[in-house]
């Protein structure tokens, strides 16, 4: 029995391990970075602020990153020589 014992504890312990991994996988993909946390703090606008009051960090996130993504194709389409 102390035989199965020895021999089970480290295969569970390593599929969870394989398993955990995959969540962080996962996790480090959906969750917020550092940099973009801080880059928001420093350029926000009332909206986005009112927006990580009221629905949380996600949410302004998303406001700010159209936002950038919005002056930047602003700035492309101006950049485009036109026919």
């Amino acid at each position: 029995m102390t035989a199965w014992f020895v021999i089970a504890v480290p295969i569970v312990i390593m599929f969870f391990a394989l398993f955990m991994e995959r969540v962080e996988a996962r996790l480090r993909h959906v969750a917020v970075q550092e940099d973009e946390v801080e880059e928001f703090l420093e350029s926000a606008r009332p909206d986005e602020v009112r927006a990580l009051y009221g629905h949380g960090i996600g949410r302004a996130l998303e406001l700010f990153r159209l936002r950038r993504l919005g002056g930047r194709a602003r700035n492309l389409r101006q950049r485009r020589p036109r026919r």
